[in-house]
């Protein structure tokens, strides 16, 4: 049986950071997981920018509250939902999760948390595991899964490579060139076929 992990954005909904850079004005905050590897060298990184500027948890949620789903994202995950049992997992946080969870019909989804001051302020971040994004892909697997996973940036490679199938969806330049080994989709009627020619395969087995 088969089972989808995927990113969330990039893939379903757009870079929450990007769009906290264009509503701040803050070049920096425009950096992800598709231009530094290191996920705690980035969140650092974006915490100390946060405190610099005096931003707050409600100034991010604000941001958030405003962003829609991808064109096409929610047809395509009705799709895929409605085929196959989907889970979301992100490097994003509970608490900036719930309204763009709530415009994609509630998926399951499975991502960490932050430490919030008395103030509003984001003191810090708890990872729900280590090397997480993996670690979900191992454990399906030991329930006797096969886990197709997909996503667009260096945090989502390791899940990639763990799963049965990988793919990407969308990537920078450089995650498509140091990746080769997965194929590559520009859209969700692309990874639609994809995906159901990875299950014919399968089946055919």
């Amino acid at each position: 049986m088969y089972i989808i992990c995927s990113d969330l954005e990039g893939v379903f909904v757009p870079e929450i950071w990007i769009n906290v850079a264009e509503k701040t004005g803050i070049k920096e905050l425009r950096l992800t997981t598709r231009d530094i590897s290191d996920y705690d060298v980035l969140m650092k990184k974006r915490l100390s920018i946060l405190r610099e500027n005096g931003l707050k948890l409600k100034d991010i949620t604000d941001v958030i509250a405003g962003m829609e789903p991808l064109g096409g994202a929610l047809e395509f995950l009705d799709w895929l939902r409605s085929t196959l049992q989907v889970i979301i997992v992100s490097d994003t946080y509970v608490e900036f999760a719930g309204p763009l969870m709530k415009k994609l019909g509630w998926p399951t989804l499975l991502c960490h948390s932050l430490t919030i001051g008395a103030d509003g302020g984001i003191d810090g971040y708890t990872l729900r595991q280590k090397d997480s994004k993996r670690q979900v892909v191992i454990s399906l697997k030991n329930l006797n899964y096969r886990v197709i996973a997909m996503g667009d940036s260096y945090n989502d490679t390791a899940m990639l490579k763990e799963a049965d199938q990988g793919i990407l969806f969308r990537p920078p330049d450089n995650v498509k060139k140091e990746f080769p080994e997965f194929p590559v989709t520009k859209d969700y009627s692309e990874l639609k076929s994809v995906i159901q020619k990875m299950l014919r395969d399968n089946a055919a087995l």
